[in-house]
């Protein structure tokens, strides 16, 4: 059995959102590591295409109504929790008018990225950490799906290194067939720099494409996950070169597949 403290980053969950590989597994993990003992927290963006009532969200007040600044703007952190009654597993939703109420979640009707995609994953990632602070809550493992969640590695590591909240917590990235065409803002590194990261690999970003990011990304973490069964062949050889702890593939088809996620947590201790 577990006892491990797990903060899930999550780009989607179901049901939530439509049922993808990731906000499939994302609900499963959630429930399936606190079934094993494990104390879960996770989170996920408040997307404006979720609908409040019927998943019966409700903002959190004594968590809510900090100002975060991204870019030099100042903008708003609203707290909203719902639970998932058949898994008795809670979820925290990060929501903020100004990159959240669209009823979309990364494109638009025609199917390009939002321009403003960089700032409300800097954003996503910044009220994750901050309401967990608010917590005063010390993961021992932040495992992060999705590249929406992929500045959350990069603040462990260097803007709240020294937190000691976050001193000693190992970070999991999980890799999916999630990319996007085209690249990030380009103001985009300026706007972690911003965010006090000084990192020697920051220029990988200087082209924010979604390899670049998610290159980026895998060196910020402890151990990483590959969560598709044809993984992008360029980030896999990448991940290769770094030497760190990876878990494979996994048959989600297998009822022993959450017994190998929870081994592999505990090997990060």
């Amino acid at each position: 059995m577990g006892n491990r403290k797990i903060l899930y980053v999550s780009q989607e969950i179901t049901p939530y959102l439509p049922e993808t590989d990731m906000s499939t597994l994302c609900r499963v993990l959630s429930q399936g590591m606190q079934e094993k003992g494990n104390e879960i927290r996770t989170f996920m963006p408040r997307f404006g295409c979720i609908n409040e009532r019927r998943n019966q969200l409700h903002e959190v007040i004594r968590l809510s109504g900090m100002n975060l600044i991204i870019d030099d703007n100042d903008h708003q952190l609203i707290i909203k929790v719902a639970s998932i009654p058949s898994a008795r597993v809670q979820i925290y939703f990060i929501d903020n008018d100004d990159y959240f109420r669209r009823k979309a979640m990364l494109l638009d009707e025609d199917g390009t990225m939002f321009p403003d995609n960089d700032e409300r994953a800097i954003f996503f990632a910044r009220g994750v950490i901050e309401t967990v602070k608010k917590l005063r809550w010390s993961p021992d493992i932040v495992h992060c799906h999705g590249w929406f969640s992929s500045v959350v590695p990069v603040y462990l590591k260097h803007t709240f290194a020294d937190d000691p909240l976050f001193r000693d917590v190992k970070v999991v990235v999980s890799l999916y067939d999630d990319g996007f065409g085209g690249t990030l803002d380009a103001g985009f590194r300026q706007k972690i720099e911003n965010e006090g990261v000084v990192a020697d690999n920051l220029a990988l970003i200087d082209e924010p494409s979604y390899q670049n990011v998610m290159k980026f990304v895998i060196d910020n973490a402890d151990a990483v996950v590959v969560e598709s069964s044809q993984p992008d062949a360029a980030l896999i050889g990448y991940l290769e070169k770094t030497g760190k702890p990876v878990l494979p593939y996994q048959d989600k088809t297998t009822p022993a597949y959450l017994d190998n996620y929870q081994e592999f947590y505990e090997q990060l201790r």
